[in-house]
């Protein structure tokens, strides 16, 4: 008799990514009749890390050029615009900025967009910033973006924006919804009309099984920037809710993990593995998405890109 055990489920499940998901939410308990929606199509677009190093403009060029040819009502950015606000001076984080919403306007589609951990100015000491700078921390993406979290609805489909990124004390980072963020998501989605679908946007992913499968750091980190680590206090909101799906970025993976009916579903890379090549195996593209019926059916787009130092893993 073979035996399953977490880790072997997860390493299974983790290589379904284009597969839709074909179970109904309404029969996972709690759950009320899914309500109808129109179909339709969007873009997800993560981690395009821009910087001027290592052709990573030409790079982000090429996919927004191929992304605005697919037929799609909107893309939504999972977050990690540039690499790297976290470290450096405000001259150098105005300048990837600049690069990446210039870049941007290849797209020429209406984008939301999420934060990421490197979208926070001058957090890491190395910075020179101060946390009394007005661009310190989340208000360099607050500037350009707009809110930090929210939500917007579009065809019938409740769409939520999160903050996954908690700035800790010592001037690091690590993967966290607050609880003020909680209160607020809680509120949310109790004033959705009942049945209503669901989608969930995160930068750093809720639920992952990325740690069973790459290779482990042999220091200890410091702060668990993998994924969120508090994401035990948010799963539960989704039981009683038609979530339909969750999107993820931040690992620079194709993945699909599911939980309690919802499909968690990391969207790979723009930049791949930081404009070296793939990462674990996926390559630089990114993610459409067809919503029909309450389901989320995805598939991982390339374009092409060549790294011009590629470091493959």
């Amino acid at each position: 008799m073979v035996q399953f055990n977490r880790r072997t489920f997860l390493s299974l499940t983790a290589g379904l990514a284009f597969t839709p998901l074909t179970r109904s939410l309404a029969a996972v308990p709690n759950r009320p009749p899914l309500r109808k929606h129109d179909p339709f199509t969007f873009l997800f677009i993560t981690d395009t890390h821009l910087q001027p190093e290592l052709n990573a403009n030409a790079g982000c060029h090429s996919a927004f050029l191929k992304a605005r040819a697919v037929p799609a009502d909107f893309a939504i950015h999972g977050g990690d615009h540039v690499y790297d606000a976290l470290g450096v001076n405000a001259g150098r984080a105005n300048m990837l900025m600049d690069l990446y919403k210039r870049t941007a306007d290849d797209l020429t589609l209406p984008v939301h967009h999420t934060i990421g951990n490197h979208d926070c100015f001058g957090v890491y000491t190395k910075s020179g910033a101060q946390p009394t700078d007005p661009l310190y921390g989340k208000k360099y993406f607050e500037d350009q973006f707009g809110q930090l979290y929210y939500s917007f609805d579009h065809k019938g489909v409740h769409f939520v924006v999160l903050d996954s990124i908690g700035i800790t004390d010592d001037r690091m980072y690590e993967g966290r919804i607050d609880a003020q963020q909680i209160g607020w998501l809680s509120r949310d989605l109790a004033a959705q009309p009942k049945g209503t679908p669901i989608i969930i946007v995160t930068h750093i992913p809720l639920v992952t099984a990325i740690e069973d499968y790459d290779v482990r750091s042999t220091k200890p980190e410091k702060h668990h920037g993998i994924s969120v680590v508090n994401a035990y206090e948010v799963l539960p909101l989704f039981d009683t809710y038609n979530v339909i799906g969750v999107l993820q970025g931040h690992t620079h993976i194709v993945e699909r993990v599911e939980w309690h009916g919802v499909p968690y579903i990391t969207g790979g890379a723009v930049c791949g593995n930081w404009w070296h090549g793939t990462r674990l195996g996926t390559p630089e593209g990114f993610m459409v998405v067809d919503v029909d019926n309450g389901v989320l059916k995805t598939r991982y787009e390339t374009y092409g890109f060549q790294s011009v130092e590629p470091k493959n893993t």
